[in-house]
């Protein structure tokens, strides 16, 4: 992985033969997402569509860890700015106030983006270490295969704030139902090996021979033809989308905000109370 600095972008982009490499790049504060991160995503996602010559794109993270989720606690929070909006026609969310502004960005930053970054024609692995949150299952899950290290684990610990999984509500299409009510009721870190029993993850390697061996298999899929690719893509998706993937997720997406309001009427704001330590504390 390359060694960032602290001028360098939140994602670094770079194109190795007919592999795109987008790589998340906030290590020290564990790939955790804000809005340039997320937008700088959907810049190197376009990108790589725009680029006849990419046929894959692999989607990781520098350092210790893939993504701890979204940014709640950062010097580098950003979810008060204004940014060019790209994944729906909602309004921008600044200047707004309550239930407005936070339904207004997380219908653009979160939810729409990755429903935005789901459909890309071009198939999507994900190079999987260290911490994969929140957030971070979002990322991953908008790829088409999910290569993890040893070491990765998978978490959805927003339960703790009282509200229902994270906006991109993936959870019963990428893990059995009863796996993912566990999942989300305890809290609990599922190990790579775990999450590739239950079929949420293609395979598991070392850590030593993650980039390696995701490189293997992004090459293995870029020798397919174009077009077969894309449309074999859309299929599956189609076919999600018609086991009620689309349609499930706008529902819980309600459920979500609902659970905002609520913290934001009963608690000390729409988190529920819970901060980067607070869940930190709880997930030990």
């Amino acid at each position: 992985m390359p060694t960032p600095t602290a001028h360098e972008p939140p994602v670094l982009y770079e194109r190795r033969g007919p592999l795109a490499y987008a790589t998340l790049n906030r290590p020290r504060y564990r790939n955790a997402q804000n809005s340039a991160m997320t937008y700088a995503l959907d810049a190197a996602f376009y990108r790589a569509a725009a680029d006849s010559e990419v046929k894959v794109i692999v989607l990781a993270g520098a350092g210790e860890h893939f993504c701890a989720g979204h940014d709640i606690g950062t010097p580098e929070r950003d979810a008060h700015l204004p940014f060019e909006r790209k994944a729906g026609l909602w309004w921008d969310h600044c200047g707004k106030q309550g239930a407005e502004s936070r339904f207004a960005r997380e219908s653009e930053v979160y939810l729409g983006m990755c429903r935005r970054w789901r459909e890309l024609p071009k198939p999507v692995v994900a190079s999987v270490q260290g911490a994969c949150v929140a957030g971070g299952l979002m990322l991953a899950w908008i790829c088409d295969l999910i290569v993890a290290s040893e070491d990765a684990f998978f978490a959805d610990p927003v339960v703790r704030m009282g509200i229902p999984g994270v906006e991109y509500f993936a959870h019963p299409w990428v893990m059995p139902p009863r796996i993912a009510k566990e999942f989300l009721y305890t809290g609990d870190r599922m190990p790579a090996r775990r999450a590739y029993e239950v079929g949420m993850v293609n395979r598991v390697v070392e850590r030593s021979e993650l980039a390696e061996r995701t490189e293997e298999l992004a090459l293995r899929i870029a020798a397919m033809p174009r077009l077969g690719l894309a449309l074999t893509k859309r299929a599956v998706n189609q076919a999600e989308d018609l086991q009620g993937m689309h349609t499930g997720m706008d529902s819980v997406f309600g459920l979500h905000h609902l659970a905002h309001a609520h913290n934001a009427e009963t608690a000390a704001d729409p988190l529920g109370g819970m901060d980067v330590s607070a869940m930190k504390k709880a997930s030990t």
